[in-house]
């Protein structure tokens, strides 16, 4: 492959609130070449009263390179279950509508429960792994990675994995630690920007990263972070390319690695959320091709 093959993708994010025909309708109009699409607004979409084989015809002519997202896939004990139940769903739909992975997510995703575990205070509600020793979390992740891998392998898909800033392991260091443990082909992880800043990563972090491990980039940017836990809602509340991240480093890092691939821009801008979407999406676009083309 050569530069030319890398793919601007459109993230479900940029219109936060838009339903999945607005985004794909967004996707094509402005001729991204694919699409992050959220499992959330394609059950909406079901849940509307379309059948599956409506929104797997919806579908059949955009790349989606993946649909997000498995939560908390660190499930344990009497949660273990609900994990793979989760996981047989989202593999189901991203199997009926094309998709050629699904992104998974480390958690608690709930920040309130982190930050309580770090003073000490109670833990209202699920917790994963908090608490336990670093080779505790090692093991319990690897093994349900294992497990999901070889599913989405069953339904020809490909699982990539993303560590929340705020959760265990969620350095790059622990992520290519994961990936070696669970030695699974299909299993992959994405390169999130923010997620990597805001956990103590650096540009030069990336650039040491094996291309073949990469499924994805999400190319995003922050506010200045001082130190402490993240608080995404508050760091991510930017226009990309308005924040504090040398965004063309943090790119020319990934390009460094020889990585070809798809790049994906997820926004928690709430201003551009209630602005006009064609216009963010277009200028994403635009930051995005003078960035990685």
């Amino acid at each position: 492959m050569t530069a030319s093959d890398q793919q601007i993708i459109l993230h479900s994010l940029i219109a936060r609130d838009a339903t999945m025909t607005m985004d794909l309708k967004l996707a094509r109009d402005l001729g991204y070449d694919g699409i992050e699409l959220s499992a959330a607004k394609m059950r909406a979409f079901l849940a509307g009263g379309w059948s599956e084989a409506e929104l797997a015809e919806r579908l059949r002519p955009f790349n989606i390179p993946g649909i997000g997202f498995l939560l908390d896939i660190e499930r344990h004990g009497a949660d273990h279950a609900a994990l793979m139940q989760d996981a047989a769903a989202l593999f189901h739909l991203a199997k009926l509508t094309g998709a050629k992975g699904v992104q998974a997510i480390t958690g608690p995703v709930s920040l309130a429960a982190v930050r309580a575990h770090a003073e000490g205070q109670p833990v209202d509600g699920y917790r994963g792994t908090l608490g336990l020793t670093r080779d505790e979390q090692m093991r319990i992740t690897t093994a349900n990675l294992v497990r999901l891998s070889d599913m989405a392998a069953e339904n020809g898909l490909i699982l990539y994995f993303e560590a929340l800033a705020w959760c265990p392991l969620n350095r790059i260091v622990d992520q290519l630690e994961l990936l070696d443990r669970a030695g699974r082909p299909n299993l992959k992880m994405v390169v999130d920007f923010w997620h990597c800043y805001a956990s103590g990563d650096t540009p030069e972090d990336v650039a040491r990263i094996d291309k073949d491990l990469i499924y994805g980039i999400h190319l995003c940017d922050s506010h200045p972070h001082p130190g402490g836990l993240p608080d995404e809602g508050v760091l991510r509340d930017v226009p990309t390319g308005k924040g504090a991240l040398n965004l063309r480093e943090w790119v020319d890092a990934v390009k460094s690695t020889g990585y070809v691939g798809w790049w994906s821009g997820e926004l928690f801008c709430r201003r551009q959320h209630q602005d006009d979407s064609f216009r963010v999406a277009a200028e994403m676009k635009t930051l995005f091709e003078d960035l990685v083309l």
